[in-house]
């Protein structure tokens, strides 16, 4: 069933969208998306990105945008259906 790299890649993808969704139904927002303050505050003091901080709004649209989800962390209509989780929700 699931044999190649690929096809577990494609489950991966399954199961952090239906996290996603039991996320959603219990009450979880993109304000639940976060990252600890110290990241968000503090830069960092060694390695290449020293001196830097987080930047979590792009950050976060990125994300979503690569999960194929909406701006508000929601998987949209058409990540439902490729992984056939349409008859679910909506």
């Amino acid at each position: 069933m699931y044999e190649t790299l690929e096809d577990l890649k494609k489950l991966g993808a399954l199961v952090i969208t239906l996290m996603r969704l039991f996320n959603v139904r219990e009450g979880f927002t993109k304000k639940d998306d976060t990252l600890p303050p110290k990241f968000l505050r503090d830069p960092l003091p060694e390695g290449p990105a020293k001196g830097q901080v987080a930047h979590l709004e792009p950050m976060l649209e990125n994300y979503y945008n690569l999960r194929g989800w909406d701006e508000d962390g929601i998987p949209i209509k058409q990540t439902l259906k490729k992984f056939e989780l349409d008859n679910l929700v909506y």
